[in-house]
């Protein structure tokens, strides 16, 4: 699957690397967990929070997805660790599929790995 650009604001990039530089000061081992989140950070433009279009999924956005294969449908909000909560669809940005889609826009496709093998899912939008 293609790589695509991903956009995340200069504030939410901020919090990020700290939340990374904080949980790996505290246990060196969560630097393996944090690996897939810095390299998305590594290559995100940075773009300033009044700037961001809205379609783009960004800390606290509301993300519509849709299973490719499946057709399976789900709406989440994407946050930081201390406000997850999968009851209510609240999935932390540290979570596999948190990761894969910050920074990502409305009709992008992306493939996230699961226990059975590979989801291909779609961001059909973006709702706050």
């Amino acid at each position: 699957m293609t790589t695509r650009e991903i956009r995340i604001t200069a504030k939410d990039m901020e919090r990020l690397r700290e939340l990374i530089d904080d949980a790996k000061r505290g246990d060196p081992r969560k630097a393996l967990e944090l690996k897939g989140l810095e390299s998305e950070l590594d290559r995100a433009i940075l773009v300033d929070d009044q700037e961001i279009p809205g379609d783009v999924v960004r800390m606290g956005s509301e993300a519509h997805l849709v299973d490719e294969d499946t057709g399976e449908e789900m709406i989440c909000k994407l946050v930081f660790p201390g406000e997850a909560d999968i009851a209510h669809m609240r999935v932390s940005v540290l979570a596999p599929i948190g990761t894969a889609i910050l920074g990502y826009r409305a009709g992008d496709r992306f493939e996230w790995e699961v226990p059975s093998g590979k989801r291909r899912l779609r961001i059909r939008s973006v709702l706050s």
